[in-house]
């Protein structure tokens, strides 16, 4: 495969070499630019690197990526917690640490190879072949509602929905801090972190994003919250309570320095779905149950250790 060249900005100077080519190329990690120095794949002015180099700003830096792997989705049984199902849509109650479809690192165990399992060949296609039938996302870490599509026309419609917001979105959250107002919108745009290509941001010029919040409940040094999307960018509940001081509780990506007790990534769930059913045309409103580590949070909060 031909390398990559790259020019290290005088910005560059003192960033060790593979936080940069993290940084340039977002289809690595800062561990795979480790990987691929170590097996003679990076060059810097013509020369192999040490794993730890810092940059001086001004450096050729070459490198060659490996060719992507056939990937395929595969149908794994894994259990399911289905919330509402039809021949049209499928609605599960995703827990927390699985990732949604297949990527770089997560070859298998996602909610996609559960659905193939589960669905058979009862998916839509126009996701592509790693994506069948996924209509929207929650991160890895993030439990709660997700809806799928089991056919093309039910995926276009469920599409349609998200871009024109009748596809509605609640999410219930615990904050660090004390919101001082009991409900407020969040209305700032988000992109890809400038600084940190891995990260999501509030930037100026970027795509419209909006978070409506309500607290439910506040306790020393927290606050529980309910969020309801009215767009869906990647990260944006986490991104948009962190923009305005209150990170969500173990977010590790976007406020705290180490992971919370008890808690497997941030403490965020999505607890309601509500859209109309692209054959019928009724309205179908859904909710499920926090799960396990958000209750047990909430009851420590609650007093109830």
């Amino acid at each position: 495969m031909e390398a990559i060249i790259l020019t290290a900005t005088p910005e560059a100077a003192g960033q060790r070499l593979d936080a940069f080519l993290a940084a340039a190329l977002p289809e690595l990690t800062r561990s795979a630019a480790q990987r691929l120095i170590a097996e003679g794949q990076v060059a810097v002015d013509g020369k192999a690197p040490a794993k730890s180099l810092k940059l001086s700003g001004g450096e050729t830096v070459s490198v060659t990526l490996p060719e992507p792997e056939a990937a395929q989705a595969l149908p794994e049984d894994i259990p399911l917690d289905v919330v509402y199902e039809d021949d049209d849509v499928i609605v599960v109650n995703k827990p927390v640490g699985m990732v949604v479809h297949p990527a770089p690192g997560h070859s298998g165990g996602t909610l996609v190879n559960a659905l193939l399992h589960h669905c058979g060949d009862s998916l839509s296609g126009v996701g592509g072949e790693l994506r069948p039938g996924i209509v929207h996302r929650i991160d890895r870490d993030t439990s709660g509602l997700i809806i799928a599509a089991k056919n093309d026309f039910a995926h276009q419609a469920l599409s349609a929905q998200l871009q024109d917001h009748s596809l509605r979105r609640t999410y219930e959250a615990v904050v660090v801090g004390n919101l001082r107002e009991d409900s407020g919108t969040v209305d700032a745009p988000i992109d890809r972190n400038p600084k940190d290509r891995k990260k999501m941001a509030v930037v100026p010029g970027g795509r419209p994003a909006v978070t409506h919040w309500q607290v439910l409940e506040r306790f020393p040094g927290y606050t529980y919250v309910r969020c309801r999307l009215e767009t869906g960018r990647t990260h944006q509940i986490r991104v948009h309570m962190a923009y305005i001081g209150h990170p969500l509780y173990g977010d590790t990506v976007y406020g705290a320095k180490k992971p919370a007790p008890g808690m497997t990534g941030q403490c965020l769930h999505a607890v309601g779905l509500t859209f109309r059913h692209p054959r019928t045309g009724e309205t179908v409103e859904l909710n499920c149950p926090l799960n396990g580590e958000f209750t047990a949070f909430l009851r420590k909060l609650r007093g109830g250790g």
